[in-house]
């Protein structure tokens, strides 16, 4: 079975594309955590792992990452997806 990984710097709105967003702007969020993210991915109707004391490889302090299991979307259309909820959920 193929895990996504997620890590929170994917959806923050404070980071550019070249710093490791990768959802456009306007769905982008101010300092998302791994609680967000894994609320969202099971919105969508995956499951989530979180795994708080992992640091993405651009950024120098953990902010942990979610591991998404059974996904069939491509990792782009994940993205995008859980990014659309993110939105929603701080709203």
């Amino acid at each position: 079975m193929v895990e996504n990984v997620l890590w929170p710097a994917y959806f923050d709105a404070d980071l550019t594309r070249s710093e490791g967003r990768r959802v456009a702007a306007d769905l982008a969020v101010a300092q998302p955590d791994v609680d967000e993210i894994a609320t969202a991915v099971q919105q969508i109707g995956y499951d989530a792992v979180i795994e708080r004391d992992k640091t993405y490889p651009r950024a120098f302090e953990p902010r942990g990452r979610v591991l998404v299991t059974g996904a069939e979307d491509t990792k782009n259309d994940l993205v995008q997806a859980v990014g659309a909820y993110l939105g929603v959920l701080r709203e």
